[in-house]
C-alpha cells in the first residue's frame, strides 16, 4: 500500500502541478506586454509636432506700432515662437559656433567630442569641457533630469528619441525658440524684441553674438548685471565663428568693438492692461479679430495708445475730483463709428493696484444700466407705431400691481411728475413713468427680443423676470454691450462688429443680422438726444453733455445709487462711460450727469478737438410741424409754447383736424399736486370725486364719513359749490370737505366764468364696514 502511494504521489504532484505552470507562463507573458505597453513610450520617436509650444507670451502694439505691452505664458515666461528662417542667419551661425560647430555633421551625440572631452578631462584631473550636442541641450530643456549619472542616461535616451523623430532644422528651430536669454525671456525672438526692440530677423553680427553668449550661463553672463562678464563670451563667440569659416578675423574685431546698447527687461505693460489680459483669455467670438495662438508678435491691436493713455489719465483725476462722494472706480471705452474698431479701452483707474480691486474689468462687468437702455424702446416703439413723434405721454403717479409683489410704483430721480410731455421731452429728459407706460405697451418680450438682437447676450432671463423695470435697467450689461449697442445707433441701425486686433481685416464678429429697423427711427432718436432744449428740464441747457458739435447722448443712474452711466456718439466716434464702485457702496450725491458724464465730456472733446464732427442726418421721409408742446395738436390761440416736431406723411391729415385736447382722469392725481396759479382756463377742473365714482355709506358711520370736493384751475375769483343746483358754498380755497348723504348727485365748481361738472352716487350699505372710511364701489380711477 505504501509502495502504491508512492507510485501515485509523482502522478498526483504532475496532474496539479502542470496546470500551475502554464498559468504561470500565461501571467507572465501578460506583464510582459503590460511592461512593453509601458516602455514603447519610452522608444517611439519624437517629432516636431510632439513638442511644439503652445503656451506662448504675447507682444501687443497699437495701431501704429507702438508697443502696449507683453502678457506672459502661464508659467510666466516672456516666449515668442518664429520658423528657423525668420532667424537672422547671423544668430544661427553664432549659436551653432558657440554650442555645437558639427551640429549637421554627427548624430544625436558626438562621439569625437565626447571622447576629446574625456581626454582633456583625464588630463587635466578636472572637466575641462562638455560634450553636450544642441540636440541633448534640447533634450535637458524637455525634461529636466537630475545630473547624476541616471539622468545623463535620460538625456542621451532623450536624444535618440528627438534625433529619430526629427530632422535637424526641426531640432535647432526648437531649440533656438526655448533658449534661456536671461530673467523670464526665453527664444531668440523673444529676447530680440525685449533687449533691442527688433524681431530677431534683423539682428545683426554684434547683436547675435551678444545674444549667442547668454545661453551658457543666464545668470551669470546676465547681460543688465554683468556685462563685461558677457563680453569676454562675446568674443569667445566670434573667434568661434571665425574658426568655422562664417566670418573673418577683421570682422570678428568690428563686430566686437561695435557699441550695443541692452534694453532693460522690466518692459512690462505700458498702457490698456484690462484690454490686453481680456484679449488674451477671451473665445474669438466675443473678442472681435484678436490673433490666435501661433500668429507672429506683436499683435497689432486698434488700440490708439495717446487716447488710451490720454483717457487713462481723464479717468484718474474725474475720480479724484469724486472720491469726497464715496467714488472710486470707473471705466471708458472709446470706438469708431465708420470701422467699428475700439480705440481705447480702460477697465478701471489701476489695474495694478490689488487693494483697490483694480483688476477688475468695469467694462465688461455686469451692472445695472439705469436709463440707458431708453432710447432702444422708444425708437422699436415708433418703429411698431406704439407711439407717435407727437405723441403726448403721461408723466404722472402710476401705479402697477405685480402678481405675488407689492406694487410697483416708478418714479424719476427728481421724484416729481411733468405731467403730459411730448416723446422728445419724455427721452430727453430721461422720464422714468412715460418710458414704462411705452413698454407696458409694447410688451417686455418683445423689447427684450429686439435687445438680444442688438448684442445684449447677458440680459438671459425670462420678460416675466425683468418685468416692467426692464427699461429702467432691471437687469444687468456691460459697458461693452451698451457701447456695441450705441454704435448701432449712431450708424441708423446697421450692426458692425467691434473689432480689436488689425491682425484680421475682418475679425470675428459677434453680430450678423441686417438693418435693425429702418434709418428713419434711428435718426429721429438721434434727433431727440442730440436735442439740447428738450433735456433742458433735466440738465440744464448748458451741461456737461452740451457740446460745440453735434452729439447724441444718454444718461443712466441705476437704484441706490451705485452706477452711473454715459453713453453717446457724434457721427465719428463712440464714447461709453461708467463711474461707480466694484464692490457696490452706493455714491453719494452723485448721478449720471455728475458722475459719468464729465469723464464723457472730457473724451468727446478730445476726441474732436481739430475735426468737428458732421452733423446728424435729419430723419428720411418725415416733416416739421408746429404743435402746441402741451397737447402735440396744431397750434390754437390759447397754446402758450409752440415747438416743431416731426410727422410721418400719413399722419399730416391728421394733425390738420385735430384741435381740441382734454386732460383725461390719469392726471388728476397729478393735477392735484400743482400749483394752480400755473394752469390756464382750459385745466380749470374737478378732481375729486371723479365723474361716476360710486360710494357706499355704512350704517352708524354717517358722522365720519366725508368726502373731498377738490378742484385744480385758477382761482382768482371765489370759488362757488353746487351741488345737485344748490350752492353749498363759496370760498377762495380749492378743497372743501363734504358729509356723505345717499343719492345721484351733480356737483358744479364756478369760478367767473369757468366751471366745471361731475356726477356720483351714494348708497347706504347693508353691513357695517370692517374697515373705517367709505369704500369706493365703481369708480372710473384707473391707468389707461
Amino acid at each position: 500500500m505504501k509502495q502504491a502511494k508512492k507510485w501515485l504521489l509523482p502522478i498526483k504532484q504532475k496532474v496539479w502541478h502542470q496546470p500551475n505552470r502554464r498559468t504561470s507562463k500565461i501571467i507572465l507573458a501578460l506583464l510582459l506586454i503590460c511592461l512593453l505597453v509601458r516602455l514603447l513610450p519610452y522608444f517611439a520617436p519624437i517629432h516636431a509636432a510632439d513638442i511644439a509650444q503652445e503656451q506662448l507670451a504675447l507682444e501687443f502694439s497699437d495701431r501704429n506700432g507702438l508697443p502696449l505691452g507683453t502678457i506672459l505664458t502661464s508659467d510666466r515666461e516672456h516666449t515668442s515662437v518664429v520658423p528657423l528662417n525668420q532667424v537672422s542667419p547671423q544668430f544661427i551661425h553664432a549659436i551653432l559656433a558657440a554650442e555645437d560647430g558639427d551640429f549637421y555633421h554627427h548624430g544625436a551625440l558626438d562621439l569625437k567630442a565626447a571622447a576629446r572631452a574625456l581626454k582633456d578631462s583625464i588630463q587635466a584631473k578636472r572637466i575641462v569641457s562638455g560634450a553636450s550636442t544642441i540636440t541633448m541641450q534640447l533634450a535637458r530643456m524637455l525634461d529636466s533630469a537630475p545630473r547624476n549619472l541616471s539622468g545623463k542616461v535620460r538625456e542621451i535616451w532623450l536624444s535618440w528619441r528627438l534625433a529619430a523623430g526629427m530632422n535637424k532644422d526641426e531640432i535647432l528651430s526648437a531649440y533656438i525658440n526655448r533658449l534661456p536669454m536671461g530673467g523670464n525671456i526665453y527664444g531668440v525672438e523673444a529676447a530680440a524684441r525685449t533687449y533691442f526692440s527688433i524681431p530677431a530677423s534683423d539682428l545683426n553680427l554684434a547683436q547675435a553674438s551678444l545674444l549667442a553668449a547668454i545661453p551658457n550661463n543666464p545668470t551669470y553672463f546676465d547681460p543688465l548685471q554683468h556685462w563685461e562678464r558677457l563680453k569676454q563670451r562675446q568674443k569667445y563667440v566670434l573667434n568661434r565663428m571665425a574658426k568655422d569659416g562664417y566670418i573673418t578675423k577683421p570682422i570678428v574685431e568690428c563686430a566686437y568693438a561695435e557699441k550695443v546698447s541692452f534694453q532693460s527687461r522690466q518692459r512690462g505693460i505700458v498702457a490698456a492692461p484690462h484690454f490686453l489680459f481680456w484679449l488674451t483669455s477671451t473665445p474669438p467670438r466675443k473678442r472681435g479679430g484678436v490673433a490666435k495662438p501661433g500668429w507672429a508678435s506683436p499683435i497689432r491691436t486698434t488700440i490708439d495708445r495717446p487716447l488710451q493713455q490720454f483717457v487713462e489719465a481723464q479717468l484718474q483725476q474725474v475720480l479724484s475730483s469724486l472720491a469726497a462722494n464715496n467714488v472710486h472706480h470707473a471705466a471708458a471705452l472709446v470706438v469708431d463709428n465708420h470701422t467699428g474698431e475700439v480705440l481705447a479701452y480702460v477697465g478701471s483707474p489701476d489695474y495694478f493696484n490689488e487693494a483697490k480691486l483694480g483688476r477688475n474689468d468695469g467694462v465688461q462687468a455686469l451692472r445695472q444700466p439705469g436709463s440707458t437702455l431708453k432710447p432702444f424702446l422708444y425708437e422699436m416703439a415708433l418703429e411698431k407705431g406704439v407711439i407717435r413723434p407727437n405723441t403726448i405721454l403721461a408723466d404722472v403717479p402710476t401705479n402697477y400691481a405685480i402678481p405675488g409683489a407689492k406694487l410697483y410704483s416708478p418714479t424719476d430721480y427728481t421724484k416729481s411728475f411733468l405731467g403730459p410731455v411730448r416723446v422728445r421731452i419724455a427721452l430727453a429728459n430721461s422720464l422714468n413713468i412715460p418710458a414704462v407706460r411705452v413698454l407696458e405697451k409694447l410688451g417686455v418680450q418683445t423689447f427684450l427680443a429686439r435687445l438680444r438682437e442688438l448684442g445684449f447676450e447677458n440680459l438671459n432671463q425670462s420678460a416675466e423676470y425683468y418685468g416692467l423695470g426692464l427699461t429702467l435697467g432691471s437687469g444687468e450689461v456691460s459697458l461693452w454691450e451698451l457701447a456695441r449697442a450705441y454704435v448701432i445707433m449712431a450708424r441708423q441701425g446697421q450692426p458692425i462688429q467691434l473689432v480689436t486686433a488689425l491682425n484680421d481685416q475682418k475679425g470675428h464678429g459677434d453680430i450678423s443680422s441686417p438693418r435693425v429697423s429702418s434709418p428713419s427711427t434711428w435718426q429721429l432718436i438721434t434727433d431727440m438726444l442730440s436735442d439740447n432744449h428738450a433735456r433742458a428740464t433735466a440738465f440744464g441747457v448748458d451741461s456737461v453733455l452740451n457740446l460745440p458739435f453735434p452729439a447724441a447722448v444718454k444718461t443712466g443712474t441705476s437704484s441706490n445709487f451705485r452706477d452711473t452711466w454715459t453713453v453717446g456718439f457724434t457721427t465719428d466716434y463712440t464714447v461709453a462711460t461708467w463711474v461707480g464702485n466694484f464692490d457696490g457702496a452706493p455714491m453719494r450725491q452723485v448721478s449720471g450727469v455728475t458722475g459719468a458724464a464729465p469723464l464723457w465730456n472730457r473724451i468727446m472733446l478730445h476726441l474732436h478737438e481739430h475735426k468737428e464732427p458732421a452733423t446728424f442726418s435729419l430723419p428720411e421721409g418725415m416733416v416739421q410741424l408746429p404743435i402746441c408742446a402741451f397737447s402735440g395738436l396744431k397750434p390754437t390761440q390759447d397754446c402758450a409754447s409752440v415747438v416743431q416736431e416731426y410727422f410721418y406723411p400719413k399722419d399730416i391729415s391728421v394733425y390738420a383736424n385735430q384741435d381740441n385736447f382734454d386732460l383725461s382722469s390719469e392726471y388728476d392725481e397729478w393735477l392735484a399736486r400743482q400749483n394752480q396759479s400755473s394752469f390756464t382756463s382750459d385745466r380749470f377742473k374737478i378732481l375729486s370725486p371723479h365723474n361716476g365714482d360710486f360710494f357706499l355709506l355704512y350704517p352708524g358711520e354717517e358722522a365720519q364719513q366725508k368726502l373731498e370736493f377738490k378742484l385744480a384751475g385758477i382761482s382768482t375769483q371765489p370759488v362757488e359749490w353746487w351741488l345737485n343746483g344748490k350752492k353749498i358754498a363759496t370760498q377762495s380755497t380749492n378743497s372743501l370737505f363734504w358729509q356723505l348723504h345717499p343719492g345721484k348727485w351733480t356737483l358744479e365748481a364756478r369760478s367767473g366764468e369757468m366751471s366745471d361738472k361731475v356726477t356720483f352716487q351714494v348708497e347706504l350699505a347693508s353691513k357695517k364696514p370692517t374697515r373705517r372710511g367709505f369704500s369706493i364701489g365703481n369708480s372710473k380711477v384707473g391707468n389707461n
